[in-house]
Formats: C-alpha cells, structure tokens, sequence
C-alpha cells in the first residue's frame, strides 16, 4: 500500500487537454493528483481557467499557475510535480461529421491520385521492361505482356500496403502502430512542444499582462 504524506499534494499535468468553446478548466481535468482522499476529492475541483473568446483557441497552463491556485486554495500545502511541465488545453467546437459527397470527391482524388503516381513511378524505372527482362532470363522468351510477373507483383503491392500501414478497413492485424499512426503521433507532438513555446514566450514577453494567455483566470 502507498503511503502518501499527509501535508502533499502529488500532480503529474497531462500534455494535452481539450475543451469546448467557454469552457472550464478544473485541476482534476488537467493533472492527475495524488494526496490524503478528502484533500484530493476538493482538489480536483479547484477551478485554473476559464476560457474567453479573447484568449484563442490555445492556452498554455503551467506548474507555476498551478502551484498558485493550489496554494490559495489550500494555505502551507506542499506541492510537488511529476512529468511534464504544462499542459497544452485546445479550444475545439463540436466537430461535425463530413458530408457524403466530400468523402466520395476525397476518396476519388486519392485513389487516382496514388494510382498515378504508382503509374509513374513504374514509368520512370522502366517496370514492365524489367519484367520482360526478367521473363527471359527464366523462360528464355521476351513476350510482350509478362502477365505471370504482373499480376503477382500488382496483388503484391497491394497486399504490402495493407500489411505495411497494419489496417484491414477498421480492424488491425497486430497492436503494433502503423507508420502512418507513428507519423501522426510524432507531428502532433511537435506541434504542441511549438505551440507551448511559443505561448510560454509571449508570455515572458508580455509579462503579467501576459498571464492571462496562460490559464490565468481561476
């Protein structure tokens, strides 16, 4: 059983937090804490921002505000920090669903769009010269349409797709991310250590005017 000092608060900030349009952000919602039950129950309601349209649609919280809150809220409580040093909370509307018609256009454009540049690609590297090639090295006849190799090697580029970005429609073959996920995980995370940089700059810059950008109203 862990043992938690009585006089401390332990919070560990989440990276990344959304919230709607005049929402509110409480201290359960951004960190996970970590004290005595009854200390940890009212914590989690301390109130760190509430959002106005003037602020953006991103506001950075960081330990500093957090510390403050917690302080006024909870007078000689030890606060001690575990993880990352703020939390990025991202003002979204309610996402509304694509209309049919721009997924039809969306889908059409990428699938000739890929078929192209696959095309192209087998173009440029003389492929079914290759195969031609290849033909008669192993049968010692060049004919015209190698389809023995073309048809193999198309459902093969077709098979290595699905297995390489590791999706049949919506079920995964393994648990294993795909490139494509790993890909997303990475941009996204650079674009919040960017967002988050730039929003702890404007605030140094601004000073305290500044602060308000940075979960600064409680």
């Amino acid at each position: 059983m862990t043992t938690v000092r009585t006089n401390t608060l332990y919070v560990r900030l989440r990276k990344r937090l959304v919230i709607r349009p005049g929402g509110t952000v409480r201290l359960g919602d951004a960190a996970r804490l970590l004290a005595d039950e009854a200390r940890e129950r009212r914590l989690r309601e301390l109130v760190l921002y509430r959002h106005a349209p003037e602020d953006g649609d991103r506001v950075v919280i960081d330990m500093l505000h957090v510390i403050r809150a917690v302080s006024e809220a909870e007078p000689g409580i030890d606060v001690e920090f575990v993880g990352e040093p703020q939390t990025l909370v991202t003002v979204a509307a309610r996402t509304q669903k694509p209309l049919p018609g721009m997924l039809i256009v969306a889908w059409l454009l990428l699938f000739f769009g890929s078929g192209l540049a696959i095309m192209n690609f087998h173009a440029d590297v003389s492929m079914l010269e290759v195969h031609r090639r290849m033909t008669e090295l192993i049968t010692g006849t060049k004919p015209d349409r190698p389809l023995w190799f073309q048809i193999p090697y198309s459902v093969g580029v077709g098979l290595g797709m699905v297995l390489f970005f590791n999706r049949v429609i919506r079920r995964k073959l393994s648990e294993e991310p795909s490139p494509l996920e790993v890909e997303l995980y990475l941009y996204q995370e650079n674009v919040d250590a960017y967002v988050v940089a730039d929003e702890m700059r404007k605030l140094h810059q601004g000073g305290e005017g500044g602060g308000q950008r940075s979960g600064g109203r409680g």
